[in-house]
């Protein structure tokens, strides 16, 4: 079983997630949940940080929330001197009820509602990022109107084709997001934005895709960014001074994946690589900015179920039920995502046998079907391992199943950070018409 730095095998044999016993914690706050070990997400962003500070020192790390966010993600994020990237209303709310820092919060979206540009404006986020030309003036009228100047990004696509799942690829031709640079519809944004009194733009951004393990693709955007930089600087007589190169970081969630990318090499090799292109185009340094969510998160979650059925096939399979699934974690129905599990009560048992995790939704709901378990039991206690990311995020309450807690675990000391839902807290928006 692949286990990363912090995931050891302890007293009796369980498994321990930043000093907890994993068994104690299903035992003390139900399955379905997830678990977060605080000790490795912190350390993650101390990675970023500290990365950052040494290769590109004025630059910027802003956590991409999308792939998990709740109050005291944002209190740690805070703490650790990063900037937050938001894609919704929900999530704007989410960082001001937890006291964020809007100068640090960056709003992203490629269908923002015309409430969540207000919003954005009226609390004053740090940027906006454009990604059509429809809001635009919608934009300029909303910053006019309040009498405030908005710090804006234009969403750029480069045309750049990523060896991910087709799902995760935005920065191809043909994707709903960023503005294209080859048809001309950026460089038109640009002399919209340019006209627009309220509006001031800073910079480009991209975002090119998902679970990304080759630093060239990177390299390769930098450079089409900096060469739209310096037409876009001609263009508006203004020098664009922000160069954000988003995330998409990879990480292993199987022994077969690549090793989880450095935060290190990733921000030295972009930051020397804007460095080079600057240089050679006769522009000043770009601020660069970086967007790491998934490679924040993921390995610090660790989902736990508990195994209700053991269904033998004879000649076939076995299916181990549990009492999660496609609800809790879209992932392996959404990219067809793999992973890799162990039993928490027994981690220092051998697998004896290949099993197929099946959950309870009422679909052909299955974590998987190749999982090397010793021989499962009901009431045995399921760890999945890199459940950290775009799992919490995503869950649904498909088939009127609560969305499960998720607990911050700490040096051994272990806390709620987001309630269990109840059944009252599902039927409570329920409304009967009057000729019912």
């Amino acid at each position: 079983m692949l286990l990363r730095d912090g995931l050891v095998v302890g007293a009796k044999g369980h498994l321990f997630i930043g000093g907890c016993d994993a068994v104690e914690l299903a035992n003390e706050y139900g399955t379905p949940l997830y678990v977060m070990d605080e000790i490795y997400l912190r350390g993650m962003c101390k990675a970023f940080i500290s990365a950052m500070k040494r290769c590109a020192p004025e630059g910027m790390v802003f956590y991409a929330s999308k792939a998990f966010l709740c109050t005291a993600m944002c209190k740690i994020i805070r703490g650790e001197g990063m900037g937050l990237d938001v894609v919704s209303g929900g999530e704007l709310y989410t960082a001001l009820k937890a006291g964020f820092p809007m100068d640090r919060v960056t709003f992203h979206g490629n269908c923002k509602t015309q409430g969540e540009i207000r919003m954005a404006v009226e609390v004053g986020v740090g940027r906006v990022v454009v990604d059509n030309h429809s809001e635009i003036p919608f934009l300029q009228e909303i910053a006019q109107s309040l009498d405030k100047r908005v710090n804006v990004l234009i969403r750029l696509n480069p045309g750049i084709s990523v060896d991910s799942h087709e799902a995760v690829r935005t920065g191809a031709a043909d994707s709903k997001f960023g503005l294209g640079i080859d048809d001309g519809e950026a460089l038109i944004a640009v002399k919209m934005i340019a006209g627009c009194a309220n509006l001031s733009l800073t910079g480009v951004h991209t975002h090119i895709g998902s679970q990304i393990f080759d630093m060239a693709p990177y390299k390769k955007a930098v450079d089409r960014l900096t060469d739209f930089m310096t037409l876009a600087s001609v263009v508006t007589g203004a020098e664009l001074h922000e160069l954000v190169i988003g995330g998409g970081f990879g990480v292993r969630y199987t022994r077969e994946d690549p090793p989880t990318m450095d935060p290190e090499e990733v921000v030295m090799t972009i930051a020397r690589e804007t460095e080079r292109q600057a240089a050679r185009k006769g522009m000043r340094v770009p601020r660069l900015i970086l967007e790491p969510g998934r490679i924040i998160v993921a390995e610090a979650g660790v989902m736990l179920y508990t195994v209700g059925s053991i269904k033998e096939i004879a000649g076939v399979r076995t299916y181990v039920g549990v009492d999660g699934g496609m609800a809790d974690n879209p992932r392996v129905e959404l990219y067809g995502a793999k992973y890799e599990a162990l039993l928490a009560n027994r981690a220092g048992e051998k697998a004896a046998g290949t099993y197929a995790v099946a959950g309870r939704s009422c679909e052909t709901d299955v974590l998987g079907y190749d999982f090397k378990l010793p021989p499962p039991k009901v009431g045995d206690i399921l760890a999945v391992p890199t459940a950290g990311a775009y799992q919490y995020a995503m869950a649904s309450n498909y088939n009127r199943v609560p969305v499960p807690a998720v607990v911050m675990a700490h040096y051994g000391k272990s806390g709620l950070i987001v309630a269990r839902q109840r059944y009252e807290d599902i039927a409570q928006y329920d409304r009967v018409p009057s000729w019912l």
